[in-house]
């Protein structure tokens, strides 16, 4: 879980450079985190600051909200969040219809219409599902046309992000699907703490 506490530096960091209110106070440094690294049960005390990331990840993209109206974006985006779903290779309904949802009820994706967005999502998930390496392959090509604006990247990563870490849980093949992703935008996957 060592990832989480890079990213929460970075959040740290990035928190104290925009002046967000709700850091949370100044007794909470990444040390009351630590003995958590390596249980990562749902229900342990890291839940907490999980919640916090992908509550940041969402405010820094509601903060460029404005930019993300782009094609290449939405496109883009969609790609990632069926990496992300169908990262170990399978995909459950329930799943696919749980990440639908999400994307749906996303603040920043609601620039785009909602079935244009389920369409796209779905189309990823088939492909990836009948063909993973050949679906993969497909959608790191779409999601690398958003590599032309550094905003858009970034946003594209973090969107995956706020879809992958809404369980609660980081699997090990998402956070590579993530890396692959940051790969294909030419971004550090460090700075995302994978």
């Amino acid at each position: 879980m060592a990832m989480w506490d890079k990213i929460k530096d970075q959040a740290k960091t990035f928190q104290q450079s925009q002046g967000t209110r709700g850091t949370g106070g100044p007794g909470q440094g990444p040390q009351g985190h630590q003995g958590h690294q390596g249980s990562g049960r749902p229900g342990s005390s890291s839940g907490g600051s999980k919640a916090q990331l992908i509550g940041m990840f969402k405010t820094q993209l509601a903060s460029v909200k404005t930019e993300l109206k782009s094609g290449a974006y939405r496109d883009a985006s969609m790609a990632m969040c069926a990496l992300v779903a169908a990262a170990d290779g399978q995909v459950e309904p329930a799943e696919r219809q749980r990440v639908e949802e999400l994307i749906v009820s996303n603040e920043v994706l609601q620039n785009f219409p909602a079935d244009q967005l389920r369409q796209r999502f779905n189309q990823h998930v088939d492909k990836l599902v009948a063909n993973f390496e050949l679906g993969k392959s497909e959608a790191l090509q779409v999601i690398a046309k958003a590599a032309k604006k550094p905003a858009e990247a970034r946003a594209v990563i973090q969107t995956g992000m706020v879809i992958a870490g809404a369980d609660g849980v980081f699997e090990p093949s998402e956070q590579y699907a993530i890396r692959e992703a940051c790969t294909a935008l030419g971004v550090s996957p460090s700075e995302f703490g994978v």
